[in-house]
């Protein structure tokens, strides 16, 4: 009779471990001690992290790690492009960066990514894009960058959890954006298929 008692008491113990343990957040992955959640709200809409990884430079010097949130996973960058609702691209610096050599980082990955035809029709947007790196004087390690597609509204764009520089309105913008990571010239070539959710 003791003996069950034991057993109970310890099932008892277990099963509330158990409990506790779904009522922690959940977090999906982590790259370099860098953890991402495996949810995030957008616009009172339900992201699911896609991928994640490592940006890297010379291969090996870590400049930021990021996530990839979309409404429901996908594969490919067409597949991406297409989707409705909200999105979001979160960046967390490995390293201090001025905002002139990150911001001319952006512009260059805007640039390989899109031809003049593209690039025409958003060309007031990319200006307003790289104005708002000149309002932060640097990125410091830890820093965490979000860059958001609300429809409705367009591309919000947050440091620290403060918003920065102008809302730009096209959903042509925003899949620009995305390009610079997972389009036909990627800033890294391994940083893709992370971020489009490839197995390591």
């Amino acid at each position: 009779m003791i003996a069950m008692k034991k057993i109970g008491f310890k099932g008892l113990m277990a099963g509330m471990a158990l409990a506790c343990s779904f009522a922690l957040p959940a977090v999906a992955a982590e790259v370099s001690g860098v953890k991402f959640a495996d949810t995030t709200t957008i616009a009172t809409k339900e992201l699911k992290l896609n991928g994640l990884g490592m940006r890297t430079k010379f291969g090996m010097v870590k400049v930021y790690a990021a996530g990839l949130y979309l409404p429901e996973k996908k594969s490919t960058t067409a597949d991406i492009m297409k989707l409705e609702g909200p999105r979001r691209v979160t960046l967390v610096m490995m390293r201090e960066i001025s905002s002139e050599d990150f911001g001319q980082a952006f512009m260059s990955g805007l640039n390989v990514n899109l031809d003049k035809t593209e690039k025409s029709k958003i060309v007031s947007q990319i200006a307003k894009f790289g104005e708002m790196f000149a309002t932060i004087e640097r990125l410091k390690k830890g820093d965490v960058l979000h860059l958001d597609w609300i429809p409705g509204a367009g591309t919000q764009t947050e440091l620290n959890g403060k918003r920065i520089g102008e809302t730009l309105p096209d959903l042509a913008f925003y899949n620009a954006v995305l390009r610079i990571w997972i389009g036909d010239k990627p800033a890294d070539s391994s940083l893709k298929p992370a971020l489009l959710g490839a197995q390591s």
